[in-house]
């Protein structure tokens, strides 16, 4: 199950993104917003974060105007790595050395096919698991626990 969840300005994508995944037969539960009337995106980063750390959801996809604001409040949740990604080497880079479980999309500055394009490489790319990816994330993990 794909966590999906956006502000104001992501609203748009958003709805073009869920019907890309209702084409491809993809689940997906939506977290909001769900118009284009201005709210505040900590609410779904938020969200979708606390859906991917319980378990409801295996990865997920958050929109607003940049990315920016609503991926850096889902980084703020232990065990969440929410990517940026502006092209296709960035998600794919993402997936495999960073086993990012959130993709970040800026509806203000990726269009929507290239947008479903940066979705697809993301949902279609595994983690490497090489060793020293996986030593990375455990150092990763080790930092985020001193906090």
């Amino acid at each position: 199950m794909i966590a999906i969840g956006c502000d104001h300005g992501g609203y748009a994508l958003k709805q073009e993104i869920m019907a890309h995944l209702d084409k491809r037969g993809l689940e997906y539960k939506d977290f909001g917003c769900y118009s284009e009337e201005s709210v505040d995106y900590p609410i779904y980063g938020k969200a979708v974060a606390d859906a991917i750390i319980s378990g409801e959801c295996e990865r997920g996809i958050l929109i607003c105007g940049t990315g920016i604001g609503i991926s850096v409040t889902a980084n703020k949740i232990k065990g969440i790595r929410a990517a940026l990604c502006t092209d296709c080497f960035c998600a794919e880079a993402t997936r495999t050395h960073n086993d990012a479980n959130i993709l970040a999309l800026g509806a203000r500055v990726t269009g929507p096919g290239l947008a479903i394009k940066i979705l697809d490489t993301f949902l279609d790319t595994e983690f490497s698991n090489d060793p020293r990816h996986v030593r990375r994330l455990e150092m990763m993990h080790a930092i985020e626990m001193e906090q």
